[in-house]
Formats: structure tokens, sequence, C-alpha cells
């Protein structure tokens, strides 16, 4: 579905609200924006968490858990002060 929509004062964009509705997201919500490729991407945070994670596993390795290798290394950190 397209929807045109015109800038407004101050780089205000208004989404129309069965793209709201689709998107899931609701007045107060938190969005990310992101340019990428000539694009202008919105994203809800829960996508943006989402997106960054599958990032972090793709460098990370799948089966390694890194909050819990921050933890200890945190703890063996305290552990030596």
């Amino acid at each position: 579905m397209d929807n045109s929509v015109k800038l407004g004062k101050g780089g205000r964009v208004v989404i129309p609200v069965e793209l709201r509705r689709q998107m899931g997201v609701a007045v107060g919500d938190e969005l990310v924006l992101r340019y990428r490729d000539g694009h202008l991407e919105i994203l809800t945070a829960k996508q943006a968490v989402h997106a960054a994670q599958e990032l972090v596993k793709r460098y990370a390795g799948g089966k390694r858990n890194l909050a819990q290798e921050l933890i200890a290394e945190r703890r063996r950190d305290a552990k030596n002060e």
C-alpha cells in the first residue's frame, strides 16, 4: 500500500492511520528512523532491537550468550579490584 504525505513544519511527518495500525503503533510509542540505501525506514523499538540482535548474532555466533559473558567478566573484574 502506497501512501503520500507532506513534510510539515519542523520536519514533521504524519503516518496515516492505516499504516500505524499495520505497524501496531499508537501515539506516544517510540519509533526508530534510519536512512539506508536511499530509503527512510521507520521501525518500532521492538523491530530495531530485533535487528540489532540479529546483527550481533551474525558476528558473535548463535550459540554464545554475550550477556552472561559480560556479567562473568564484570564479576571477575570486581573481584580483582
